[in-house]
């Protein structure tokens, strides 16, 4: 087995340094690793060639534990490939395989974001104030559909310290005309009142319909609650967690310090410590429905998208994996 290309750990690296940023892209791309090995393997054998895909799977699966679209769109490749193995014998047809599930898997993630932004667009009325928290592909379709439209919308944006993932949303919102008031995090209750709906992504989306996404989703999901303001969740079904099906838990990761504060700084604060989670869990009653490629759902219907979806998962057939 040779060594994997330079490009798939570069890949891996970006991703968990967060060059490489919002669940979907995260999944486009480790799926995308994929095909590179493939394209790139000189495996003559199929015992070698395997050897190679899950090499480079088990380095992508640790570079962001919480992010359940990149383990789902890694295994949307490797059980197709486990399938195609029982009977294709000849390795470059199962290259070929691992090319084209790649390609199908990256293709279904665009269309399925161009979908929940006609089906999420209809919640939004002509003159509705959005707010939004930290960067989704999803709510951008929601709310660049909505302004397609004809809709006179505006959106507030926060900051989502500490890596200001915010800020590219704004941006991008604003490129396209539409009006965006950016404020820190902690002003939200301060804007709430002025809010007609709030929309977010998901990094992860459980059995019990609970939302795992961007430190900071929570304290917003409590405030709209408080405020009896929609709280919307845009997000592709392959970010729901076939694992809380079984009884596991979401991972919530953890990063550096120096996202924070400096370590020269942090070395002249005696008895000073630094937590830096990245997410948070807002809890399913919070939630008043989630927007997928697959229509609208109630919180509470996110165990039957996991059984719809992870069938396969959830049957001994997982234990391939």
């Amino acid at each position: 087995m040779e060594a994997l290309p330079k490009k798939v750990i570069e890949i891996a690296q970006d991703i968990n340094k967060m060059k490489i940023r919002g669940a979907g892209k995260i999944a486009q791309v480790a799926v995308e690793a994929l095909k590179v090995v493939a394209e790139s393997s000189n495996a003559a054998v199929t015992e070698d060639f395997m050897a190679e895909i899950k090499l480079a799977a088990k380095i992508l699966l640790q570079t962001r534990p919480t992010a359940v679209s990149l383990p789902n769109g890694i295994r949307y490749v490797l059980w197709r490939l486990m399938q195609a193995k029982k009977t294709i014998e000849e390795v470059e047809d199962l290259k070929t395989c691992v090319i084209n599930v790649a390609d199908q898997f990256i293709k279904n993630s665009k269309v399925a974001i161009q979908k929940i932004g006609e089906i999420g667009a209809r919640r939004v009325k002509d003159g509705d104030v959005i707010l939004t928290h930290c960067h989704s592909s999803a709510v951008i379709a929601v709310i660049k559909t909505a302004w397609n439209q004809g809709k006179k919308i505006c959106v507030n944006c926060t900051e989502t310290r500490p890596l200001f993932q915010g800020r590219i949303t704004a941006r991008t919102l604003g490129q396209v005309g539409i009006p965006v008031t950016m404020i820190v995090d902690s002003a939200t209750r301060h804007f709430i009142n002025k809010v007609d709906k709030v929309i977010v992504g998901a990094d992860a989306i459980t059995a019990n319909g609970a939302v795992v996404n961007k430190i900071g989703t929570s304290m917003i999901a409590l405030v709209a609650h408080e405020a009896r303001t929609p709280f919307f969740v845009a997000a592709e079904t392959y970010k729901f967690s076939p694992e809380t099906m079984m009884g596991d838990s979401i991972v919530l990761e953890e990063r550096d310090s120096s996202e924070i504060i400096s370590s020269k700084l942090l070395k002249t604060m005696k008895n000073v410590f630094i937590r830096n989670p990245s997410f948070d869990v807002t809890p399913a009653e919070y939630v008043n429905l989630i927007i997928t490629e697959k229509g609208i759902i109630p919180p509470q219907g996110a165990v039957s998208i996991i059984q719809q979806e992870y069938q396969w998962f959830i049957s001994n057939e997982m234990d391939t994996l």
